[in-house]
């Protein structure tokens, strides 16, 4: 089953007096069921999230919708792609902790105001604005302590996120020793969360398919996300409860989908014949590498990222998110 979040027409969606939107199921060949019914995702999620029981189809626009979940109890995001993280790493000649390949990275960050799939990314290009395409999982109750296996069970729903990360603002964040706050700001969602029985790709913990990335119109990404992830989600999810109860409508990013080479190398641009990068900031790390300097700019005002993925006859699954980046107003 397929399911998105309608936007209440009117103010955008933290402005209106329904920030949490209208439930809709959507059919495998995206369009939209079920829009007579009043309810909430969250409010799906809380009963027990059975289908909607509808088969007026009307037409599917990215426009209208918000996120799945425009108001989530808790986010959490990881570093599942440990290549990502060593390529950070490798890029600013640091040796990467052993411990890494086998202990989580994990962050707690803001849930109050998810991004619909078309809203704009806003903010002052001096910060570094970047995108990362991530596969993100939404959970039923998952109890403290519970194994992999039990973690895994409780996924209801799987869609995409772009974690809009500002590059230049997280060194200082970092070096405070307390985590992201003004350096990660809200994510936009896919509008479309699908459930994993509903996806071929679906093993268990990881969905496998290439995580498809434009930037303004040209392939930038085209990264197999079933490949090179070191935890999968149910690692993920019980990591995440050892010490506490994780509440229906939990939302888990896996972190920037990242890929080696063949030959264990970082990955080559889609233009030279790779896999490409699911962030700039990737792209500039493998930059670093080769030619001691990046040369890709982070984005700039009037720039247009788009975050898809297909199943094996060339259907979109999860519908697309296509974001520009507006112009900065701010002081």
């Amino acid at each position: 089953m397929k399911y998105g979040t309608i936007r209440i027409p009117g103010e955008p969606i933290w402005k209106t007096p329904f920030p949490d939107g209208r439930l809709v199921q959507v059919s495998e060949s995206l369009g939209i069921l079920g829009r007579e019914v009043r309810e909430t995702m969250q409010s799906a999620l809380d009963r027990g999230f059975g289908g909607l029981q509808s088969n007026h189809s009307e037409e599917f626009s990215e426009f209208e919708f918000a996120a799945p979940l425009p108001r989530a109890y808790q986010f959490l995001d990881a570093s599942a792609y440990v290549n990502h993280v060593d390529l950070v790493r490798r890029a600013r000649g640091a040796e990467m902790p052993e411990r890494f390949w086998a202990d989580p990275l994990m962050y707690q960050g803001g849930s109050d105001m998810f991004l619909g799939p078309c809203d704009p990314i806003t903010g002052d290009p001096a910060w570094g604005i970047d995108f990362e395409a991530e596969i993100a999982v939404i959970t039923d109750l998952i109890e403290m302590g519970s194994s992999r296996d039990e973690a895994a069970g409780a996924i209801r729903l799987v869609m995409l996120l772009n974690d809009i990360s500002l590059r230049n603002l997280i060194p200082d964040e970092l070096l405070k020793g307390f985590g992201f706050v003004q350096s990660k700001p809200a994510c936009a969602c896919s509008p479309v969360a699908v459930t994993p029985d509903a996806l071929p790709g679906w093993d268990g913990g990881k969905l496998h398919g290439t995580l498809c990335v434009d930037l303004n119109g040209a392939p930038f990404g085209r990264a197999e996300a079933g490949e090179d992830m070191t935890f999968d989600f149910g690692v993920l999810l019980a990591h995440a409860a050892k010490t506490r109860h994780l509440g229906p409508g939990t939302v888990l990013g896996s972190g920037t989908v990242s890929n080696r080479d063949a030959d264990g190398g970082p990955g080559r641009p889609v233009a030279d014949g790779g896999r490409g990068y699911s962030c700039i900031a990737e792209q500039r790390m493998v930059e670093t590498l080769r030619d001691g300097a990046p040369s890709t700019e982070f984005l700039k005002p009037g720039d247009r990222v788009k975050i898809w993925m297909n199943d094996d006859a060339g259907n979109s699954i999860f519908g697309e998110i296509y974001q520009t980046v507006a112009p900065w107003e701010g002081a």
